[in-house]
């Protein structure tokens, strides 16, 4: 007996053929169908990564306002020491007239052809973190006090979204922190050279900001909380996992207990991921009195939630071993633990790396855990090295991008998109790591 269609052999040469044809085509179909659902997936692919880049990859850009700054003594060391502690006391909003001072020159260059125009409207173009720069470049340099500098500076959002082009002059008629002639200052600081859009990276290094500074939002303290994060998921969960998948694939006896515990294993991988962040949330900050918003609880969360992927992927890889290199193994007199480690361990490498990097990838993209332990918090201050800093507040890559898109100023909305790239620039990496290891690492027998 076989697969093929019978045909009764009474049947005439024209109803055979009819049915072949129909058979045929039948096979043609269903291959269409395939091409068609392949062509759907790769159309939603496209317009997603089209979508993402092309709202995401301005926030990469910044747009900067150099300016010539007189670091006026009188103000910046009333005392002419020089003295680091008395610099220290000159408060932020101290620099603030020094860099609306320098716009002067600049303003008088623009009222010809920029009627309206004022040094406060010149100086309101520049980000609000502007003195806070500068003074921090003073501390730094205190021997520059008395001297003029040039600095760079971020402008604000408003105009940066202007440069460009997400915001027009007809949409920001109503905006009352947006004056008609600031747009057409920057204009000709653009045509100048004064002012300028390029590649920021201080938006992968620098820390959040607050909402009135979208401009000056960056990735930096998401980048180390994610790191921390996965260090501990890959330092708990790939030991404690593959064990567990060697003792109940090798070593334990089969019995109601081990058919249980492998069904829990099997429903824990289908439990949402906001159940393990109540179960963080509950044990490990209520009951351990751990801090919230720190690495070590989003690590710990995140490990409870990658094991049974782990285990999983451990289990179907050691089952993919062919039972007769155990087999020879002790049939040459090797010990079960030596048969295991020495050879069947080595064999499903592959498949338990592939499956602890999907599940670090899993563990990367999830947000609905770390909401609850309180790594939506805003931060700016960067956490401590290891291992200090895992307890220090932090927050991560997907918790960032949901900041990001909570705040009404459409900056941040660029800023989100651009935290997505590099979230997607990570799991497309921790993936292509796992094909090339399965690559290099498997065997044919």
């Amino acid at each position: 007996m076989t697969d093929a269609t019978f045909v009764p052999a009474a049947l005439d040469p024209e109803r055979r053929a009819a049915l072949t044809r129909r058979r045929y085509a039948a096979e043609k179909r269903f291959r269409l169908y395939g091409v068609g659902a392949i062509g759907v997936s790769i159309a939603a692919l496209v317009l997603l990564l089209v979508s993402v880049l092309g709202g995401g990859l301005p926030a990469f850009t910044q747009t900067f306002v150099r300016a010539q700054i007189y670091l006026d003594p009188a103000v910046l060391d009333p005392s002419g020491t020089r003295d680091p502690d008395g610099i220290r006391k000159v408060l932020t909003f101290a620099y603030a007239p020094l860099i609306k001072r320098s716009l002067e020159t600049a303003t008088a260059e623009l009222q010809p052809t920029v009627p309206g125009i004022t040094p406060a409207l010149l100086a309101g173009m520049v980000s609000d973190g502007a003195p806070a720069q500068l003074r921090n470049y003073v501390i730094a340099n205190p021997d520059s006090i008395g001297e003029t500098v040039e600095f760079e500076f971020l402008a604000n959002g408003r105009i940066d979204q202007y440069v460009k082009g997400n915001i027009t002059r007809e949409s920001s008629a109503g905006d009352a922190r947006l004056d008609p002639a600031q747009l057409d200052a920057a204009d000709r600081l653009l045509e100048a050279g004064v002012m300028e859009l390029r590649f920021n990276p201080a938006f992968i290094t620098n820390p959040d900001a607050s909402e009135n500074r979208p401009e000056a939002a960056g990735l930096g303290v998401a980048l180390i909380g994610s790191a921390y994060m996965m260090l501990i998921v890959l330092v708990l969960s790939l030991p404690i996992g593959v064990a567990a998948s060697i003792y109940l694939e090798e070593f334990a006896a089969k019995s109601w207990l081990t058919d249980v515990i492998e069904v829990n294993i099997s429903n824990l991988a289908a439990v949402p991921s906001i159940v393990f962040g109540i179960l963080g949330l509950a044990f490990f900050i209520n009951f351990m009195n751990l801090p919230m918003s720190a690495p070590i609880v989003g690590g710990l969360v995140l490990t409870l939630m990658t094991l049974p992927t782990i285990i999983i992927a451990t289990r179907a890889a050691l089952k993919s071993v062919p039972p007769s290199i155990k087999e020879a193994a002790l049939g040459v007199g090797a010990s079960k633990m030596q048969a295991i480690f020495h050879h069947v361990l080595p064999l499903a490498m592959p498949g338990i790396l592939t499956g602890t990097i999907i599940g670090l990838a899993q563990a990367l993209g999830e947000t609905a855990p770390l909401l609850l332990i309180g790594m939506v918090a805003f931060v700016k201050d960067f956490p401590a090295g290891l291992p200090d800093g895992l307890f220090d507040p932090a927050t991560a890559l997907p918790v960032q991008v949901y900041n990001f898109t909570q705040r009404a100023d459409p900056a941040f909305v660029e800023r989100a998109s651009g935290a997505i790239i590099v979230l997607l620039v990570f799991l497309v990496a921790m993936n292509t790591v796992a094909i090339v290891l399965r690559q290099k690492l498997e065997r044919t027998w």
